[in-house]
């Protein structure tokens, strides 16, 4: 019955005109932005004087690896900030274009919990109790997430309008003042949680689910700490060791989730790559909450097959996922294929989905804390001028597109061979799909100065070649293969 209905599928495809090939390419240099592109052809092709390469995907149900969630970034309160800057017609259609097919169908956003970097002052968490030192709030009876978590609410639901399914996941970048050592939310210098609070901890993350979903957003997942190994006096920030997480998550913030008859999961980590040791712990202490990771990337060098050892050593564990949950892109400092890069990496080494630091900035790249450490170099995928009421789509937001147009959320990734970077970052990178509706999705990353022209060979049996510009990416749309069912 099963390959019956896959027929069936594939004759619908048919009927939808994606039996022809198709190509979609976004360039450095901004020519091409998930423009429409010359199609790969099938068999060898001419590659003329270009550069050539190999790739391979297998295709069949022996080369299936993990599905994909979806692709987003970090809602801040600088984005809400600048969103709600702009015209309301502009606002809409700034919308449309990132959650829906009509642009980069984005699925997932990663909402600050308070205040993080980027953020106008002053910073808040949502039981600050007199500011900045608050004054101990043992029954969480000045709990309020205040006009600013109200904003986040209001986009949260225009954007989940768009997107039903849209995955929410809130991440915090420090509790209350009052429940740290210091005394205070931003400006110590060792930020760690006063264990005398453990119980207010744990109903903090209870009290904030519960307002958002009572005022219609759900929240699907959390991580208890931003960045955890990270202590920074100049914005929010609190350290949390190995053992510490899976503790706290097993004997508190769990519970009061339970107690909450709440089913948000709660992931671990949300740090880089060079301590796997530290999700594997919590998801050793804390099996009955916790079946995720999520992994940033700021270690150096960054290593994504980490992911894949990752998914080796707990891909028995019901439900198991992993994800890469911030990446910073900068208009100062990080390169055309920043974006690119950070997406395809996680997705080669088994993650199920992508989300760059951060969706929106305004063109002095915040506003964010005025204090040193907060990210005041980091760039939007959207850019806001909100003096005009205008905005700008990036270069990384065009590159994310080329994944997440095109790679939907119940695609499953394929294994494939043939990419390869040299120590001076040149090379071809590729990562490949097949989608539900059995389309196949291809998607090429040229480092090169130069065109490359690409063959790729399927294990069942094709053969599709084309060119791929200097410095791109190209997303390759393969008709629907019976052969692969």
């Amino acid at each position: 019955m099963q390959f019956f209905s896959l027929i069936l599928l594939a004759c619908h495809a048919a009927a939808f005109g994606i039996l022809r090939p198709k190509a979609f390419a976004s360039t450095a240099d901004g020519k091409y932005k998930i423009s429409s592109y010359a199609a790969p052809v099938k068999g060898h092709g001419n590659p003329g004087s270009s550069k050539t390469w190999s790739l391979s995907i297998d295709d069949t149900k022996s080369g299936h690896k993990q599905k994909v969630a979806g692709f987003g970034a970090s809602l801040t309160e600088t984005t809400v900030d600048v969103f709600n800057k702009l015209p309301p017609l502009k606002l809409a259609k700034l919308l449309v274009e990132l959650m829906t097919p009509l642009g980069n169908n984005f699925g997932i956003m990663r909402h600050t919990i308070g205040s993080s970097d980027l953020s106008p002052e002053p910073a808040m968490s949502y039981d600050d109790n007199g500011g900045n030192a608050g004054m101990v709030d043992l029954t969480l009876s000045h709990f309020n997430i205040g006009e600013r978590g109200e904003a986040m609410v209001k986009m949260l639901k225009a954007m989940k309008l768009l997107d039903w399914d849209m995955t929410v996941l809130g991440t915090a970048w420090g509790p209350p003042g009052w429940m740290m050592n210091s005394g205070t939310f931003v400006g110590a210098g060792n930020n760690t949680l006063n264990h005398k609070y453990n119980e207010q901890y744990g109903e903090y993350f209870a009290k904030y689910i519960q307002a958002f979903e009572h005022k219609g957003v759900h929240i699907d997942a959390i991580t208890i700490q931003n960045e955890p190994l990270n202590n920074n006096s100049g914005m929010p920030t609190m350290v949390i060791q190995p053992d510490e997480s899976g503790q706290l998550i097993r004997d508190y913030v769990g519970p009061a989730l339970a107690r909450a008859g709440l089913n948000t999961e709660i992931w671990a980590y949300d740090h880089n790559t060079d301590r796997p040791d530290y999700p594997q712990a919590v998801m050793d202490i804390a099996p009955q909450y916790v079946n995720t990771a999520a992994w940033h990337c700021y270690a150096n060098p960054i290593d994504w097959t980490v992911l894949t050892e990752f998914y080796k050593d707990n891909s028995h564990v019901e439900g198991f996922k992993q994800f890469q949950t911030e990446c910073w892109t900068s208009n100062i400092y990080t390169g055309w294929n920043q974006a690119a890069d950070f997406v395809m990496g996680p997705m080669q080494n088994y993650a199920e989905g992508s989300l760059a630091w951060t969706l929106a900035t305004d063109t002095n790249n915040g506003p964010c804390l005025d204090t040193p450490g907060a990210c005041c170099t980091c760039t939007g995928l959207v850019v806001v001028d909100t003096v005009a009421g205008t905005y700008n789509l990036t270069t990384d937001y065009y590159m994310m597109g080329q994944f997440s147009k095109f790679m939907p959320r119940g695609a499953t990734v394929l294994s494939g061979t043939g990419s390869s970077t040299d120590a001076n970052g040149v090379g071809v990178e590729s990562v490949a799909s097949v989608n539900p509706d059995l389309t196949r999705s291809v998607v090429i990353e040229n480092k090169f100065s130069n065109p490359v022209f690409v063959t790729l060979t399927t294990k069942s049996g094709e053969t599709w070649s084309g060119k791929a510009e200097s410095q791109s990416v190209t997303t390759w749309v393969l008709p629907p293969n019976l052969l692969t069912l």
